[in-house]
């Protein structure tokens, strides 16, 4: 498969704080951003803790490249989630995470639906330019080994 078409497969991309490393993410700040960028954003709070995650789930719904993506937030395991997102949309939800969410000592990880499938270990997202950050999505998703 061409990196151009890798690089528009959709699949689930979580961002998350190193294990054992904290962001202080709340469902509070967190909508404060969102609203930041858009104050008519989507904003949903599951209490039932149905679906990916158990607990309590901030589903929200963000706007990049005019296109409409729809994810979640947790706060145990913390991390947000961002629904049916190609490598150009995920690489620019990733550079908003690490300059609006995350704290300035604190990256941020990355994975997939897919790699947590593979049982695949979250990778650094490089403190670099959106090609960069293309280019590791990329990366791990050849890794996943779901492309043959």
């Amino acid at each position: 498969m061409e990196l151009e078409e890798i690089v528009e497969l959709r699949t689930m991309y979580v961002f998350t704080p190193p294990r054992g490393q904290s962001w202080g993410l709340t469902f509070e700040g967190f909508e404060a951003r969102l609203r930041g960028r858009n104050p008519d954003t989507f904003i949903r709070i599951d209490d039932e803790g149905e679906g990916p995650v158990r607990g309590s789930l901030m589903i929200f719904g963000i706007t990049f490249d005019d296109e409409i993506l729809e994810g979640f937030v947790s706060l145990e395991p913390e991390g947000v989630s961002v629904l049916d997102c190609n490598g150009h949309i995920a690489a620019r939800v990733a550079l908003w995470l690490r300059n609006s969410v995350a704290t300035d000592d604190v990256p941020v990880m990355f994975n997939t639906d897919w790699g947590i499938e593979e049982g695949m270990e979250p990778t650094l997202l490089p403190d670099a330019t959106r090609p960069r950050i293309v280019a590791a999505l990329v990366q791990h998703v050849e890794a996943t080994g779901g492309l043959d």
